[in-house]
């Protein structure tokens, strides 16, 4: 599976964001990706660094609607799985979710952020109500890819899920700010994911000054051993492009031995 991060800032321009987001899909494709993945709120500024003042529902958009079906298209354009996040519209509810867009265009489904965070510049429980749509793994043209929208990523019965429903790569849309976390954590904290789960983490980041907040970029990728791969510059807008060999995955220590011996019966989780 080869696999294109797309860090990318986003402005105020909310069409200018996703023509830039469309261009970028080009662009990977040209470098042979086979999966696209952008960041969280990818083409709108970061909304939940402002605590919300009322009614947020007119900022949302059904899925599908118009930004997810530029990316379907796209995708079938040219034969990739494309996952995006967006700020989404659902029977009166608004939540933070990731469309899951296949090879030739299909919608397989959505995941919604599961966890949501409340505090300084992250007022997000003003703005998502929790997903309601577990931890599904889906069966892609490239293989079976998982979803953790930031704040999830931080749940490790979370991750375990998605490993249990079989995931070979979890990508993780994150808005991480400079400074936000010791230097390091981000990518230890997915080290460990990997490790203990066998699989993946395709971490692709915010970038870019926005108002109080400057996001960091340093998109990281980690392999089922739990070692660093790949990561992106800090500071500046990147496509990181990199070839996932999924056939470690059924051969990592996680999948080998940690799997085997779990023993759920012992500490089941309520």
């Amino acid at each position: 599976m080869k696999i294109a991060l797309i860090q990318q800032h986003a402005t105020e321009d909310l069409e200018a964001n996703i023509v830039m987001g469309l261009n970028n899909i080009d662009q990977a494709a040209t470098l042979g990706a086979e999966v696209a993945v952008f960041a969280e709120l990818a083409f709108t500024r970061f909304y939940p660094q402002y605590l919300a003042d009322g009614d947020v529902s007119h900022l949302a958009e059904p899925v599908p609607g118009s930004t997810t079906e530029k990316f379907m298209t796209k995708a079938k354009e040219h034969n990739m799985v494309v996952v995006i996040n967006l700020f989404e519209l659902d029977n009166g509810k608004t939540y933070d979710s990731s469309p899951v867009i296949d090879a030739d265009g299909t919608l397989l489904g959505t995941t919604r952020m599961v966890h949501v965070a409340d505090y300084k510049c992250f007022y997000e429980k003003s703005y998502y109500a929790e997903g309601d749509h577990g931890a599904p793994v889906y069966d892609t043209a490239y293989g079976k890819i998982g979803v953790a929208i930031c704040y999830d990523r931080h749940y490790p019965e979370f991750m375990r899920a998605l490993g249990v429903n079989g995931a070979e790569v979890v990508v993780i849309p994150q808005a991480g700010t400079i400074g936000e976390w010791p230097d390091g954590l981000y990518e230890a904290e997915l080290q460990v994911a990997s490790l203990q789960n066998g699989y993946f983490c395709a971490l692709v980041n915010r970038v870019g000054k926005e108002d109080q907040m400057e996001f960091a970029g340093e998109s990281v990728i980690t392999n089922p051993e739990g070692k660093v791969i790949a990561q992106s510059p800090a500071g500046v807008d990147d496509i990181l492009i990199h070839d996932l060999d999924l056939t470690e995955v059924p051969k990592s220590p996680a999948r080998t031995m940690f799997f085997r011996d779990r023993r759920p019966d012992i500490y089941p989780l309520h």
